[in-house]
């Protein structure tokens, strides 16, 4: 038997009650990323290449907020639920049930961002490639919600660090997939576009690293994590759902890249030369 060296800290879910309402860490981490995005977009906002001004970052937040929590719900109902939300239509709006799906999330933010683009007379990529290291902050803030809220654990395993959590029926010990996230998707993926970013880059190439970095750390943490219990493995006993909704990012990613300093870096060569 394998000896553990960490127990799962069993935190309380519930950060705090005022009366009847308790607020959930996990609730608390989508606010500390929304908080994340405007703070860092509002210090981009000011370097020469910047294609918004500080107002306008706030204003971008918002509506990519709400497309992460409009496109986060329905898209947990349809690629996760979907044989449920046919059963019961209206247990689309029971969000206090839970159930957030990222991919449907940045679907949601796609559109809000290509919205407001369209309001500021800027092409979609301008703000895509503004937004996209603003983002896994909050990406690596929700996976700390996930693991203090002890949902959407690991597989099964005998690792040193393997952890039992209290909400897992089996009591086995699993690995804490959700830390192997917020390291990937929030640090690493973070200091990768930030610093990308930093200085002006080719349209499409800080979108497409993004897709790509995210579809590469899903796809490998999938190996992993424990599949969603409604759908279990989608073939093979390996591959989830997260792996298939991934693969498109990853494939869509390398091409922005290449696409982007193909046509994008030429013409910004031609114009410096």
């Amino acid at each position: 038997m394998t000896e553990r060296w960490f127990d799962y800290p069993n935190i309380d879910p519930v950060a705090f009650s005022v009366g009847p309402l308790s607020v959930h860490w996990y609730g608390l981490m989508y606010l500390l990323g929304f908080a994340a995005a405007w703070m860092l977009g509002k210090h981009r906002s000011h370097q020469p290449h910047a294609p918004m001004k500080e107002q306008q970052v706030a204003d971008l937040i918002f509506w990519c907020a709400l497309g992460v929590v409009l496109g986060g719900r329905v898209g947990y109902v349809i690629f996760y639920n979907f044989e449920q939300f046919l059963d019961d239509p209206l247990w689309l709006f029971e969000v206090w049930t839970g159930g957030m799906s990222f991919h449907g999330g940045l679907i949601g933010v796609i559109i809000a961002m290509w919205v407001y683009g369209r309001s500021l007379g800027l092409s979609f990529f301008q703000v895509a490639d503004f937004v996209a290291p603003l983002v896994p902050i909050g990406l690596g803030a929700g996976r700390l919600g996930n693991f203090i809220g002890g949902e959407l654990w690991g597989r099964a395993s005998d690792v040193p660090w393997a952890m039992v959590f209290p909400r897992d029926p089996s009591h086995l010990a699993r690995h804490p997939s959700q830390l192997y996230q917020f390291a990937l998707e929030g640090v690493a993926l973070f200091l990768i576009l930030w610093f990308y970013s930093a200085k002006p880059r080719p349209r499409m190439t800080v979108s497409g690293l993004f897709l790509l970095c995210y579809g590469c750390f899903r796809f490998l943490v999938e190996f992993v994590r424990e599949p969603d219990a409604q759908l279990g493995y989608l073939a093979w006993d390996w591959l989830t759902m997260g792996q298939v909704l991934s693969t498109p990012m990853i494939v869509i990613g390398v091409a922005f890249i290449i696409y982007g300093r193909t046509v994008y870096g030429a013409e910004a060569k031609a114009a410096r030369s």
